[in-house]
């Protein structure tokens, strides 16, 4: 093969320059505000990772989750192919594309528009392996990426062949950047495929290129080829020129997105330079949208995750404030984003950043000296001991084995917590029911709500009453409680155990021991229990000795939220209980006789709206005892 034009250049090569520059100076500036915005100790953990052999885990990483998308591969295969022929079709057009200026005209290297124009500046004289296989590698790509756009069309007027119920709705930026995009790979079948008489081509270009020279009685080919080159210029141009403002800047932020990941850090208490990062890498493809009830049980579209991620970015900070209010923060659009996006930690940082609008309700009440609880109550002794009278002293107290602390939401479902007790006293077990008269919440609802210096509060005067007490094993039954006491109090020397694992504990122990009922029934895994705690095996464990436990569809990381979390203070009532009442139709399409849950909120909301059996698992386990 030589050179068809000894300088190598064509003006047609301009607009694709233009914003490969451009592209290029965005990076640049991208990447120093992300690390400019980052804290010391991020960007040293950024810099040490660079030089680490974890960097190869990256890389693996970045090939699978960016180019091959393995993750969507999993959830949906026609998606998955979707994506990863384009990202791996144009990557190796790209790579395949480079190493043919190194083959046959290294000396060109330095031309960052060569590789893309290579058909035009080059034309066959002869045949040669080398280039036989390249010809096969180019045109096997191409129709690799032309057969993604193709099903990409497909999936914008036929989302359900892609077993999508929902796909997001593209603003005038997004649909600019994803039709330039959609036009640049036609573009350049077609401007290879006029050339391929010329240049040569493969299997693709050169079988579309001799039929078009049969219709050359029709029209004339030469003249169409400067033409389509220009075309395919201005294409990429644009694509590039609209990519940092429109949903395909994750193809760059997503890279950047798991080396920081894998380099160690992660969300933090604020929107800094990783949460930046995280929200333009959402590509909004919707894959959110049908697991997010918000969406399918209250038509609540307007407040899904994808468009907070896109209000945020667009600093609409109005209708991204209002979507993280409504969000019951579940965390099912966080276990579908094949990115690893958390949007729900993303809606807790802005929601701190203006904690007035959210939540007006405040806990101040815990540094006043009047004490509106039960002042003969534990609580009230340890909340109002001076320094002097919290001092250690020789005086022998009881030390329970156990601190149990029902929760707000318990004291509301009260049979929950007196089967907690009487489980407690069949096993032996010497124990402190330590909000037995009433206390101050775990702090959890009020970290929802993006008030941290009130949950800071409230962490701090139950520390000290739950160490005061003594016991090494905390049992909680909400799992709201269970999860702030476990993540965030720290109560060296103490066991945190939601009631479930705890239970499971005295069955093993063989301190308890229960009989199994002919009750047909389904568990519901609450949302604080089961996607934020990992706790999923346990209560299975449990219900499997007590009564004849069914299946569901929503098992595991695809249950369904109750929709009365603590969190969506915004979203009204009659929306929270159409997603309640969606929920149990789902869970209980196979009648049975009972649904067991293991959290009281996710108890009350149900039973308000159903009339199925609705009971926390500590109630059936204390049915099913065998005295002894």
């Amino acid at each position: 093969m030589h050179e068809r034009f000894a300088n190598a250049y064509d003006p047609f090569v301009i607009p694709y320059m233009i914003g490969y520059v451009f592209v290029l100076a965005y990076l640049v500036v991208a990447l120093v505000t992300v690390v400019k915005n980052l804290p010391m100790s991020d960007r040293k953990k950024m810099l040490r990772h660079l030089f680490s052999f974890k960097l190869f885990v990256t890389i693996k990483d970045i090939f699978a989750d960016c180019l091959l998308h393995v993750k969507i591969w999993k959830k949906n295969k026609m998606l998955g192919y979707m994506h990863s022929s384009i990202a791996f079709g144009w990557f190796m057009l790209i790579l395949v594309g480079h190493i043919e200026i190194f083959f046959f005209a290294p000396h060109r290297v330095n031309l960052p528009w060569y590789p893309i124009f290579f058909r035009y500046f080059m034309m066959e004289t002869e045949t040669s392996v080398g280039g036989s296989v390249f010809f096969f590698l180019m045109d096997f790509f191409l129709l690799m990426v032309l057969s993604g756009i193709a099903l990409a069309m497909i999936k914008r007027i036929r989302r359900r062949l892609f077993g999508m119920k929902r796909t997001t709705r593209l603003k005038w930026n997004d649909q600019l950047a994803m039709y330039s995009l959609w036009c640049i790979f036609p573009l350049r079948f077609l401007a290879e495929s006029f050339t391929s008489h010329i240049s040569g081509g493969g299997f693709l270009t050169r079988s579309f290129g001799m039929l078009f020279d049969w219709f050359n009685q029709f029209m004339n080919n030469d003249a169409l080829i400067r033409p389509m080159w220009w075309a395919y210029s201005i294409a990429l141009m644009v694509f590039f020129l609209t990519l940092p403002w429109s949903r395909f800047t994750h193809i760059l932020s997503e890279v950047l997105l798991i080396y920081m990941r894998n380099a160690g850090i992660r969300e933090s208490s604020k929107n800094n330079g990783y949460a930046g990062v995280e929200i333009f890498s959402c590509s909004r493809c919707g894959l959110c949208l049908d697991p997010c009830q918000m969406v399918s049980s209250a038509s609540l579209r307007q407040m899904a995750s994808v468009e907070f991620t896109r209000n945020v970015r667009l600093r609409q900070n109005k209708q991204a404030m209002e979507a993280a209010s409504y969000c019951l923060m579940c965390d099912r659009c966080v276990q579908a984003c094949p990115v690893g996006v958390n949007s729900v930690q993303l809606k807790l940082n802005l929601k701190a950043a203006d904690v007035k609008y959210t939540y007006p309700n405040r806990y101040d009440y815990v540094e006043a000296e009047a004490n509106p609880m039960d002042t003969g109550s534990a609580w009230a002794d340890i909340l109002h001991r001076t320094p002097e009278a919290a001092a250690p002293t020789k005086k022998v107290v009881r030390t329970p084995e156990v601190v149990y602390f029902a929760g707000c939401m318990s004291h509301l479902t009260p049979k929950i917590e007196q089967a907690m007790v009487r489980i407690f006293e069949a096993a032996g077990v010497d124990f402190t029911f330590l909000d037995k008269d009433g206390g101050i919440c775990c702090g959890r609802p009020l970290m929802l709500a993006g008030d941290r210096t009130g949950s800071e509060q409230l962490v701090a005067k139950n520390t000290e009453a739950i160490l005061a007490t003594g016991a090494k094993v905390m049992v909680c039954s909400c799992p709201i409680c269970y999860k702030i006491f476990k993540d965030t109090y720290k109560l060296e020397g103490v066991q945190v155990l939601h009631h479930t694992e705890y239970i499971l504990q005295l069955m093993e122990a063989g301190k308890i021991t229960v009989r199994k009922s002919s009750q047909k029934g389904v568990y519901h895994d609450p949302c604080e229990l089961g996607r934020h705690s990992g706790i999923y095996r346990q209560p299975r464990d449990i219900l499997y000795r007590v009564l004849n436990l069914q299946q569901t569809p929503y098992e595991g990381k695809d249950a369904l939220c109750c929709g009365h979390s603590m969190a969506g203070e915004g979203m009204p009532y009659k929306k929270r209980r159409m997603i309640a009442r969606d929920a149990l139709r789902k869970m209980t399409e196979n009648p049975v006789d009972v649904l067991v849950t293991a959290c009281p909120s996710c108890k009350r909301s149900f039973a308000e709206i159903g009339t199925e059996e609705i009971r926390d698992i500590a109630e059936i386990v204390c049915d099913q005892l065998v005295t002894r």
